[in-house]
């Protein structure tokens, strides 16, 4: 087996929306678990540690991800779920920057 791909996907919702937003991704969560090659997919909010150098957003949501190869997150990225949850969803985002990672 290749590298673990991991990705980092802050998304960033509108103002008074991050329980909504989080309550409608939670409902999807189950079905990208159950996608080929998926490890983890767990969506995660800012936890207050008090470091300076820490950048909190109450109105961001991280999805903590992992893949067993670049394919599986390829196919991921087109899964029919996946066009429903954005068009479902997406009235609620603001932004989103993503970081795709593999191991070193």
């Amino acid at each position: 087996m290749g590298a673990m791909i991991h990705v980092i996907a802050s998304i960033r919702v509108k103002e008074g929306s991050l329980d909504e937003y989080i309550a409608m991704f939670k409902e999807n969560v189950p079905n990208v678990l159950a996608e080929d090659g998926c490890v983890q997919y767990a969506p995660c909010i800012d936890a207050e540690t008090g470091w300076k150098t820490q950048a909190l957003d109450p109105q961001r949501m991280t999805v903590v991800e992992q893949w067993e190869s670049m394919e599986a997150l390829q196919a991921h990225s087109r899964a029919p779920h996946m066009a429903a949850f954005r068009k479902k969803a997406g009235h609620l985002v603001e932004g989103m920057a993503l970081q795709v990672v593999e191991d070193a």
